[in-house]
């Protein structure tokens, strides 16, 4: 598919050169520092050297202090309390990391992860139910509850008071619970509203250990918690988030608890440096699978695992329940391309919505995710579970979501979610005309650009301009993600040396050896993935323009430097 390349407004030039010469860096690395809002030497300090007294004050975020007064009577009075999460990695970790800091101040306290099936998404009766039985006062919600509102009415007549610790949207009525920690709250004034799940669940220990005069170490080993749920829930890595996910990197790599290295052991990510990489592609996935094949249970019982042996067996258990994953959603995501293919009217609409009654719940975030890459538009992917459809959205770039979907509130049960990222609930009898709706906001709101992906580029770049310092304060602009992605770089007219070659098992990839005209004798290895039908027009010698992000590859304990192809085009 073609893409559109899109440079991002320079700093300006008298600016960049200042920072270039207070920095001691080149203009090209000042520019991208000028992009990302950092204009002084101690704004690129306070950045290229995150610390932990940047985070923000916990109780500036309202309802804090009303939720810890709650938990301390708790703890005061002995009382039972069930901390409740989602089956996804950021209610996971935050139910983890609730319960592993509560369980050395309270009586007894209980986890509880809704079944993705029999109870679907968010605050259940059900668990309202358990907690009764065990004679629970106090519920804590993690990563959901924001619009729990008939469901906690339903717990103060079983004499349960709520505590709602979420990131999510609110509706128009907040639930009547003691305390709702949410920095997406309109009446809330808390400094950073991108937290994850998890990261409002750390907020509130924060705020417990402030009130019981804890040291701040007695809290940042759950840090691995945290970034884990940050890569895997894909918020934003800047401010509060960067400093959480920096050094939540920093315990995941040498201290992680005993779940965590479990799963690295089986993910064969010892002995290195962690990357946001590595958790969105090897330690998420594997612990979202438990929720999305059999329960989220198994998750919460690794992250509190004290026992290695314990862990390394529920580990290998979760790699087995992540292959069968991945099957399950490569055979879905085949049937529904075919369903697309078959059909001249779902191929010329502006979105995709499919539903099929036998598709595995668990995995259609994931085939919704395939589905907008491969064809790039707002996609909702449905299937049947207790006699209705739900499922999951995905959007483009530049374009909300969760406005389209709530165009068409009154045809649904239940939605939540982002403006990329969102689920859904709906009677089977209102599909079709979902269908309809939802295809007719988006022809009226979409512009035809945004249905084209794109790839940002940050400057441009010179390859002679890639040396070592470059490459080392690079790497000092990580943890790469949203709102602070690894910069993208354009280079103009490079060819390959004559070594290049295709690569993977079906040569659909590239690993090139690339020079520019003006150093020919300078050369880097670049991949490029899915670009494997442009090798016959890069050997017959034809210069050709690369958009890229500069990385250090690893391999056999040796680094060195690659160029991760993005797009590249001819003249």
């Amino acid at each position: 598919m073609e893409k559109n390349w899109i440079i991002k407004s320079q700093g300006p030039e008298a600016e960049v050169l200042a920072l270039s010469r207070s920095l001691g860096i080149n203009k090209v690395l000042a520019n991208l520092l000028v992009q990302r809002g950092i204009h002084t030497f101690d704004g690129a300090k306070a950045f290229f050297r995150p610390q932990l007294s940047q985070l923000h004050d916990p109780f500036l975020m309202k309802d804090m202090e009303v939720a810890v007064s709650r938990i301390m009577t708790a703890i005061d009075h002995k009382e039972d309390v069930l901390i409740y999460g989602d089956y996804d990695v950021d209610g996971t970790t935050a139910v983890a990391l609730v319960y592993s800091f509560l369980k050395d101040h309270l009586n007894q306290v209980y986890s509880y992860i809704p079944d993705r099936y029999s109870e679907g998404y968010g605050v259940s009766k059900k668990g309202i139910d358990f907690a009764a039985e065990k004679g629970c006062r106090l519920i804590i919600a993690l990563d959901c509850g924001i619009k729990a509102v008939d469901k906690v009415d339903y717990a103060r007549t079983k004499g349960i008071d709520f505590i709602i610790c979420d990131h999510h949207t609110p509706g128009d009525k907040l639930p009547d619970a003691v305390a709702v920690l949410d920095p997406k709250r309109a009446d809330c004034s808390y400094p950073f509203e991108e937290l994850s799940g998890c990261g409002v669940g750390f907020k509130l220990i924060q705020a417990l250990a402030l009130k019981m005069e804890l040291d701040l170490d007695a809290i940042t080993h759950f840090l691995d918690l945290v970034v884990v749920s940050i890569a895997s829930d894909i918020v934003s890595i800047n401010g509060e988030n960067r400093v959480l996910a920096h050094f939540g990197l920093q315990t995941l790599a040498k201290s992680p608890r005993i779940g965590l290295q479990a799963i690295k052991n089986v993910a064969q990510l010892n002995n290195r440096e962690m990357t946001i990489e590595d958790i969105i592609f090897k330690i998420g996935p594997r612990l979202n699978a438990a929720g999305r094949m059999e329960s989220g249970n198994t998750a919460v019982g690794l992250l509190v695992s004290e026992e290695m042996e314990e862990a390394m067996s529920i580990s290998k258990n979760i790699n087995l329940i992540n292959t069968e994953r991945r099957d399950v959603d490569a055979s879905i995501t085949r049937q529904a391309v075919e369903m697309i293919q078959k059909d001249k009217l779902l191929q010329d609409q502006k979105s995709t919505v499919l539903y099929n009654p036998d598709w595995h719940k668990g995995v259609i975030g994931i085939v919704a995710s395939r589905l907008m890459e491969h064809y790039y538009r707002p996609t909702v992917v449905l299937t049947r579970s207790n006699g209705m459809a739900t499922g999951s959205a995905r959007s483009v770039n530049g374009f909300d979501l969760y406005q389209a979907i709530e165009s068409c509130s009154d045809l649904l049960e239940n939605f939540g979610g982002h403006k990329y990222a969102a689920g859904l609930t709906m009677k089977i009898s209102n599909i079709k005309h979902f269908t309809k709706r939802f295809e007719e906001y988006i022809n009226e709101h979409v512009d035809t650009d945004q249905l084209i992906p794109v790839v940002e580029i940050d400057t441009e770049l010179q390859l002679s301009d890639i040396d070592e310092k470059f490459v080392r304060v690079l790497n000092q602009f990580s943890p790469f993600g949203p709102e602070n992605t690894a910069p993208v770089f354009l280079t103009e007219n490079v060819s390959d040396n004559g070594m290049g070659k295709r690569v993977g098992a079906a040569g659909d990839h590239l690993r090139l050896n690339l020079v520019q005209e003006e150093n020919p004798f300078k050369v880097f290895t670049a991949i490029a993935f899915q670009q494997g039908k442009q090798f016959d027009k890069i050997t017959q010698g034809k210069s050709f323009d690369i958009v890229y992000s500069v990385e250090e590859n690893e391999y056999r304990g040796r680094r060195s430097t690659q160029l991760n192809i993005k797009d590249l085009k001819f003249d």
